[in-house]
């Protein structure tokens, strides 16, 4: 379990909602209703049950109100009224207000006011049962309210679904109780005495006691819920949170775990605040009783790690920080669940950020996460990780109104390794980043006009400049492949015009949007290395997204050269009944100068992309709904010169119901260039139904080979879950290909959820 700020809220009603039950009888009656009337009334046994839209109580002057039409029901009576009243000091309970009796008869009373007496009063005090207005229910048989600010409430229960019992008579959802609890709001706690859990009317859970901070405040001591997880390398795991407020602003978090393979893990967590921003600590570490349990780095005997991360506004506009991170091993966090991530950065920065200007400089250290060694320069995977000392960029705009608007934007990247970052896909060599330091410069300063010109025509002219300065340093002696020492100084004008002529049409509520595109771009350079290594600009796939862009690569250290064009449309349709379609088709053609794309790098970058010759590939994407509840998408890649599709994909999803079916398939042709060796066709089923138990779910999904005639994944899910109370598991079947081969990885969860609020209970 976890501590939840929305089941924190509903604790805090009790204290401020169920005074209302606090009442002490005062005879009088109300002198349009016959004599006796609520004398006759039934004796207090059944609960009484109240719905507010507000509920409130002023201190000043004792007095506890619901308002905003108050229904309060019992033994077949009901009372409906704008404003219930209960003065402490007089023991009256009053409905104020259009009130409306209706007895068990079908009898209806109206007044301005009644004085409630009698059995109904009595039940109301002594059996009390509140629907707050997102349909939870809070019971208590008897409540005490003090002065001193205590609430204590007798065999309490909360659940979030009322009654818990759906239209078929199903039992759903859970529900907590407690022979006593007790909210103080001096010391800040709840104290519960005797809490148990019920799920699906099942008792699950019990303990003689448990104490947990006031979820009103969050500056509290106590015991947060605790939370169960399971694992075969550590076995049966169980944390219990320990929240100290040592001030204001200092807070520590204790979580100390109980293993049954490895033994006890210690967990800490100190958060100091300021009044302008805030530092975390964390530290954890425990001795394995069993260090035979893990293999490779985690077979020791000591493993734990230290974290710290910080964030500061010293001025407007600026943030500053830090987050670092040390562990005994690289395979820790995984190990223990602390993080699932691959990697770690280790930084500091500082971040402006304005309306029309942002900066951001940080300091980097990359680590790999996992079953890697620690110490860069002791370890080949550590040491091919890179230091970005610094990674700065910055970004400008300028309106000059109608005379358009000017961008500039800057960049600077220092990069060191220990030693070359490579790999082997096919039979093609890959070298992400070479050993040594680099820094590279870059910066570029545009404008823009939009100018409509006759006929809609809309045409935007496109200026700018580029400088890019660049040194490498190889550092040790050369190895094959590696770039000599050198420095290089390269400045490209850019000089671009983008037309597009937009065409509407309409039929009734039908309408279509044709957008014919054409661009001319020339950027006057031969050199589009700009960054002698490519350290960031690795990857790039021609397709709709980019091919109407003035510069394709993702990074600064590659730029496109020479003059090109780009050449195709836009289709937009929207029809009455809902349907949709759009349509993005476009070619690229290198007229003159050097082809960037031609360019290798060893990274091989546009290697295979359909940019590397004069004509690219033409390019299509298509996405649309045909009807309610289907959607489709299409990606395709065809090589004029065939021609012949260089890669493709499509995919969709049809929803009816709670029943849902989805495909994708992907094609990839061979290309022994990228180091693809032979066609790639694979294909993924997935689905979703219901079955036929109340509130039960199969999701299944499996992904295929074509080409290889061999399944890829396959995976299960079964899952119940009513909106209150959700328990499921998966497995799942990875094949040869797959980053874990040949394995088979299975998992339950069981959640808790109420309006706003959501515990994890189990996680495997």
């Amino acid at each position: 379990m976890r501590r939840d700020r929305g089941m924190g809220t509903r604790l805090r009603q009790f204290g401020a909602v169920l005074v209302l039950a606090l009442v002490a009888a005062s005879p009088a009656a109300a002198q349009f209703l016959p004599e006796g009337f609520f004398a006759t009334l039934p004796e207090p046994g059944a609960p009484a049950k109240v719905e507010a839209n507000v509920l409130s109580y002023d201190k000043s002057s004792d007095v506890i109100s619901a308002q905003g039409r108050v229904l309060m029901q019992y033994e077949g009576y009901s009372i409906a009224c704008d404003d219930l009243r209960y003065e402490q000091q007089t023991g009256n309970l009053n409905c104020i207000g259009n009130v409306q009796l209706v007895d068990p008869a079908g009898t209806r009373y109206t007044a301005e006011t009644i004085e409630v007496t009698g059995g109904m009063k009595q039940a109301f005090i002594q059996s009390l049962t509140l629907t707050t207005t997102d349909g939870a229910r809070v019971t208590a048989n008897d409540v005490r309210y003090s002065s001193t600010l205590e609430t204590v409430l007798n065999q309490a229960t909360y659940t979030p679904c009322g009654e818990c019992i759906d239209a078929k008579g199903n039992r759903i959802g859970w529900k907590v109780k407690a022979a006593k609890l007790i909210q103080n709001a001096d010391t800040k706690t709840i104290y519960f005495e005797q809490p148990s859990l019920e799920v699906l009317g099942i008792p699950v859970a019990w303990l003689p006691w448990l104490s947990l901070p006031d979820p009103s405040s969050k500056q509290s001591n106590g015991f947060l819920l605790p939370r169960v997880n399971y694992k075969q390398i550590y076995g049966g795991r169980i944390t219990a949170p320990y929240f100290i407020n040592i001030g204001d602003d200092t807070q520590i978090l204790l979580a100390p775990s109980l293993m049954s393979r490895q033994g006890f893990l210690m967990a800490a967590e100190w958060q100091q605040q300021f009044d302008y921003g805030s530092f975390t600590v964390k530290a954890s570490g425990l001795y394995q009783l069993d260090p035979g349990a893990f293999s490779e780095l985690g077979n020791r005997e000591w493993r734990g790690a230290i974290q710290s991360s910080g964030r500061f506004q010293p001025i407007a506009d600026w943030t500053v920080g830090w987050s670092y991170s040390a562990f005994t091993d690289a395979a820790y966090f995984d190990d223990y669940d602390f993080s699932t991530a691959d990697w770690v950065t280790n930084e500091v920065y500082a971040t402006h950020l304005s309306s029309d200007f942002y900066a951001d400089l940080r300091l980097q250290e990359f680590l790999k996460l996992g079953q890697y060694g620690t110490i860069k320069g002791a370890d080949d995977a550590q040491a091919q990780q890179a230091l970005a000392v610094p990674n700065a960029r910055g970004a400008g705009y300028f309106d000059l109104g109608d005379w358009g608007q000017v961008r500039a934007n800057g960049n600077l990247l220092g990069v060191q390794r220990d030693l070359d970052s490579a790999a082997t896909y096919g039979t093609k060599d890959y070298v992400f980043g070479y050993e040594g330091s680099k820094t590279h410069a870059s910066g570029e300063l545009v404008w823009q006009n939009q100018i409509i010109a006759s006929g809609g025509v809309v045409v935007t002219p496109y200026l700018g400049l580029r400088a890019d300065v660049a040194n490498y340093d190889s550092g040790d002696a050369l190895t094959a492949g590696e770039p000599s020492e050198q420095f290089l100084f390269a400045a490209t004008p850019i000089a671009a015009v983008d037309f597009r002529w937009p065409l509407f049409a309409a039929n009734g509520l039908d309408t279509h949007l044709l957008e014919p595109i054409a661009q001319l771009v020339y950027r006057g350079s031969d050199t589009s290395l700009v960054g002698i290594t490519n350290d960031n600009a690795h990857s790039f796939v021609l397709d709709d997204t980019n091919i109407f862009s003035y510069d394709r690569f993702t990074g600064t250290d590659r730029q496109e050269t020479g003059l090109r064009a780009n050449v195709g449309a836009r289709y937009l349709a929207n029809f009455s009944g809902g349907q949709w379609l759009e349509i993005v088709a476009g070619q690229s053609f290198h007229l003159a100068g050097v082809n960037a794309f031609g360019v290798d790098d060893p990274v091989n970058t546009g290697l295979g992309s359909g940019m590397e010759d004069d004509a690219s590939y033409m390019v299509l994407g298509a996405r649309g709904s045909p009807y309610a509840g289907l959607t489709l998408g299409a990606k395709l890649q065809v090589d004029p010169d065939g021609p012949r599709v260089a890669r493709a994909g499509v995919g969709g999803n049809y929803a009816i119901g709670p029943y849902s079916v989805g495909s994708d398939y992907v094609y990839l042709p061979e290309d022994a260039a990228t180091g693809v060796p032979v066609d790639q066709h694979e294909v993924t089923v997935r689905g979703s139904t219901p079955l036929p138990l109340d509130y039960w779910r199969a999701i299944g999904s499996v992904s295929w080979d074509i080409a290889a005639s061999e399944w890829l994944e396959a995976r299960g899910e079964l899952i119940y879950d009513d909106g209150f109370f959700l328990a499921g598991g998966f497995a799942q079947a990875n094949g040869a290909t797959h980053e874990t081969p040949n394995s088979v990885t299975f998992g339950v969860q069981f959640k808790l959820k109420a309006p706003g609020a959501q515990f994890d209970i189990l996680n495997y």
